[in-house]
Order: C-alpha cells, then structure tokens, then sequence
C-alpha cells in the first residue's frame, strides 16, 4: 500500500510527488501514457510573471512559486543528476510606441511595490540590453529581473530521476491506494465536462520550434511580436507558442508554425539561418476559469484534482506542489478561492 496514487505524470503529477514524497509520503505515480507525454513534453519553458498591476491572488501565487523555483529545482537537480535546464535570466520585451513607453513607466512603480526586492521591472534603453535584444520602435525595452526558463522536458526528466532515487515508482497501471489525486491534463478536464454536462475546460493547441541557435547560457528570454524567445542551456533557441480553440489535429504542426516562424524571423532578424531541429505540438489543458483547478475533485468524492496548467504549468508547479502536499498530508487548505473546482 501507498499513502497517495497520483495519476498523471505531467508537470504537476510529477512536482506534488515530489513534494509528498520529501516530507516522508510513500506515492506512486501512474500514467498509461508515460511521464511527460502530454503538454509537459513541450519545447518552450518560459516562465513569465503577469504584468505587475490589478493585482488579485492569481498574479499574488504566481509570484511565490516564480521566486520558489530556484531551490525546487535545484534540490531536484542535486537529488537525481540530472538539470532541468532552469536559470532565472530575465526578460526583455521592445516598446512599440510613446503610449505603450509611458505606460511602461508607470509598471515600473507598481512593480516595485509588488515585486518589493525580490525583482525589478524597468524600462532601459536598447543599448543597455546587449547584442541578444529585439529591436524597438522606441529605442527602449521593458527587462524585467523575475522571468526565468526552464526545459520543459528536461524538467520532467530532472523529476523522474529525482523521484526514482527517493523511492516514488512511475507505473503505468496500478490500482487506487490511499488518498488519491488526479492530474491527468486535457483528458481530465474532458472527464469532468462530460460528467457535468457542461464545459469544465478543454485543450488549447500550441504550436512551438526549437532551433539550433546558442544565444549564451545566461542570456534573457525575449517577448516580441506576442512570441517567446526562449534560449535554453543546452544551446538550443525555442520560439513559440501559437494558442488554437479550433483545430482537427492537436498534435500535428502545420501553416500556424510556419507563420510562427516568419515573425520571429522579422523580430530577430539574427535567427534567419538558424537551422531548424524540432517543429511541436500539443494541447495544453485550460480550465473555463483560466486558473489552475486545485483540491477536492469535482466528480470523485473524497479525492483530489490538480489541472488546467495551460500556458503556466511550470510556473505555477512549485508553489501547487507544495499547497497539495500541505492539503493532503496535513489537512491545511491554503488553495486560492479563485483556483477551485
């Protein structure tokens, strides 16, 4: 017998196992389909706060994990071996106009009374940026200190290891034992629409590349032309995502990437030869609410749900994980009003 089965071995399946598992949970893991083999097994990774304004307790639990990932992920690092690819470098994104620059400026107050001392978001002149920075119409940029980056597949990979050597097995059939919780991504939620005779959420397709591109280990992820620049560790450079409600294939990439591409081109002119190693796509699970959709299930009484990571999985895991574990390990509810089912 073990104390939690957690179905679902994607990015928030495999973060609360890791979570229980080190406060002394005995946990299994089990997915027909394999660890990140859903929308954790993408190529992107950026892990970007919200605009530092109108706050609400999205935006507030967003920032705790965003400055908890550091330690997650090096503590998953030093228990398996293996690096999720993770380092806080930052963003920088080009000023279109006068408008969108004064506007800029004003985030800058906000920020610092929100952020505090734990990262900036300031409005810099171009040439501050370095060489790797998008142009702008401007002449400024907006570079914030909190964005960071990590591989989404090698963070999964990073937690397998981990929790392989602290005991917690990733099976692909086992029966229910002990508390158990679902985190079972797009298929979940479809469950529960289905159940409900009503949209509980749905899959959103997303389109990303991956080219062999070294812009430096510690160089900033960009955000131009509504696209992710994400330049990874292993000199790999990801561009992405597209955002489809209406699709036949979700996980075929088709004209929407080859536009991707061409408006990264025009933004980074630099990308232009840039050989290309991977076209991706998947679906990533959205709740009607946009929110994560934490605790108590919505259809199986007694047990738990963990979903609706969509475009801010990673982002959110750390700080998921650790409220799930408090919630199923010692009854303390710190889930946000807005994040339940």
């Amino acid at each position: 017998m073990v104390d939690i089965t957690i179905r679902g071995a994607g990015i928030f399946g495999l973060s609360i196992a890791w979570a229980c598992a080190r406060r002394g949970a005995s946990v299994r893991v089990v997915d027909p389909n394999g660890p990140a083999a859903g929308a954790s097994g993408g190529i992107v990774g950026a892990l970007a706060p919200h605009v530092p304004e109108n706050w609400n307790e999205k935006k507030a639990f967003q920032l705790a994990s965003l400055l908890m990932a550091e330690s997650f992920w090096a503590g998953i690092a030093k228990t398996g071996g293996v690096s999720p690819g993770y380092a806080r470098t930052g963003r920088l994104q080009p000023i279109a106009d006068e408008r969108a620059l004064v506007l800029a400026q004003s985030r800058e107050d906000t920020a610092a009374e929100l952020w505090q001392d734990h990262a900036r978001w300031e409005v810099i002149a171009a040439p501050e940026a370095g060489t790797w920075s998008p142009p702008s119409a401007t002449g400024f940029l907006i570079r914030d200190t909190l964005s960071a980056r990590v591989h989404p597949r090698q963070g999964c990979a990073a937690l397998v290891a981990a929790l392989g050597v602290i005991g917690v097995e990733i099976v692909k059939e086992a029966p229910d034992e002990g508390q158990i919780l679902h985190a079972t991504g797009v298929a979940g939620l479809a469950e529960i629409s289905r159940a409900k005779g009503k949209t509980f959420g749905n899959g959103v397709k997303g389109q990303a590349a991956l080219l062999a591109f070294d812009a430096g280990p510690q160089a900033p992820q960009l955000f131009a032309d509504t696209l992710h620049f994400i330049p990874h560790a292993d000199g790999t450079l990801a561009i992405g995502s597209t955002s489809e409600r209406d699709y036949k294939d979700g996980h075929s990439t088709d004209a929407l990437l080859d536009d991707v591409l061409a408006r990264a081109i025009a933004a980074m002119p630099v990308l232009r030869d840039a050989p290309l190693i991977e076209r991706w796509a998947g679906l990533r699970p959205r709740s009607q609410s946009r929110a994560p959709v934490l605790g108590e299930h919505p259809i199986y009484p007694g047990q738990f749900i963990a979903n609706g990571g969509f475009k801010i999985g990673f982002g959110m895991a750390p700080r998921i994980a650790e409220v799930m574990a408090d919630l199923m390990l010692e009854g303390r509810d710190q889930i946000p009003e807005g994040f339940r089912a």
